[in-house]
C-alpha cells in the first residue's frame, strides 16, 4: 500500500547494459555475426548456440530491437573485462570542474583581500571556476562603484591564472564576477 507523497525510488544503471547470453536467447530467428565480424546469416537461436559452443565462445545478443535480433559470437567474459577497464580509465582521466566562491565586502582590508586573492589563485591553478562576490549592506548600496573596482582589481591580479568569464554585474545586494582557469 502506497501512502500519499511516497515515491518508490530505485537505482537505475545507465552505462552498464545487460546482454542476453547463450541459453537466455529465446528468439525463433536471429541474424548471426561471427567472431571476426563476418555475417553468418539468419538462423535459429539453437543453431547459432551450437556454432558458438563448437568455437568454445559465447552467443551474445547485441541488438535486440532490430528485426531479426542481431547476435554475435564472442568471448563474453573478456568483453566485459575490457569494457570495465575502459570505463575505469575514463573515470580516472575525467576532472570534475567545481565552482568555488569567494565573498568580500566593499570595505575589506588589504591583508584580507590578499588572503582571498591567494585562495582564488590557488583555486584557478587547481582548474576550478571561481565566483567572486561583493556583498553590499545598508548605505554601501550607494557606492557600488567601489565594489566594481574591487572586483576589477581582483581580476587583474588573477589574470596570470584565469580569465574573466562574466564581468561584474549587480544582482540585488550582490555584485558577482566569474573567472575560469586558463587552459594549459
Amino acid at each position: 500500500m502506497l501512502f500519499s507523497g511516497y515515491i518508490n525510488r530505485r537505482c537505475i544503471f545507465i552505462s552498464s547494459t545487460v546482454y542476453q547470453v547463450n541459453e537466455e536467447i529465446r528468439d525463433k530467428e536471429i541474424r548471426l555475426i561471427g567472431e571476426d565480424g563476418a555475417q553468418l546469416g539468419i538462423m535459429s537461436a539453437a543453431d547459432a548456440l551450437k556454432i558458438a559452443i563448437e568455437q568454445e565462445l559465447d552467443l551474445v545478443k547485441i541488438a535486440p530491437a532490430s528485426t531479426p535480433p542481431v547476435c554475435k559470437i564472442m568471448d563474453y567474459g573478456k568483453y566485459r573485462f575490457e569494457q570495465a577497464k575502459r570505463e575505469k580509465e575514463a573515470r580516472k582521466n575525467q576532472h570534475i570542474v567545481e565552482v568555488k566562491e569567494i565573498r568580500m565586502s566593499p570595505s575589506i582590508g588589504v591583508n584580507d583581500f590578499n588572503t582571498k586573492l591567494r585562495n582564488g589563485q590557488r583555486f584557478l591553478q587547481d582548474g576550478d571556476r571561481l565566483k567572486v562576490t561583493v556583498r553590499f549592506r545598508g548605505r554601501e548600496m550607494a557606492h557600488t562603484n567601489i565594489g566594481e573596482e574591487l572586483l576589477k582589481k581582483f581580476a587583474e591580479e588573477c589574470s596570470e591564472f584565469g580569465t574573466v568569464d562574466k564581468n561584474p554585474k549587480l544582482e540585488g545586494r550582490f555584485m558577482t564576477m566569474f573567472l575560469s582557469p586558463k587552459t594549459k
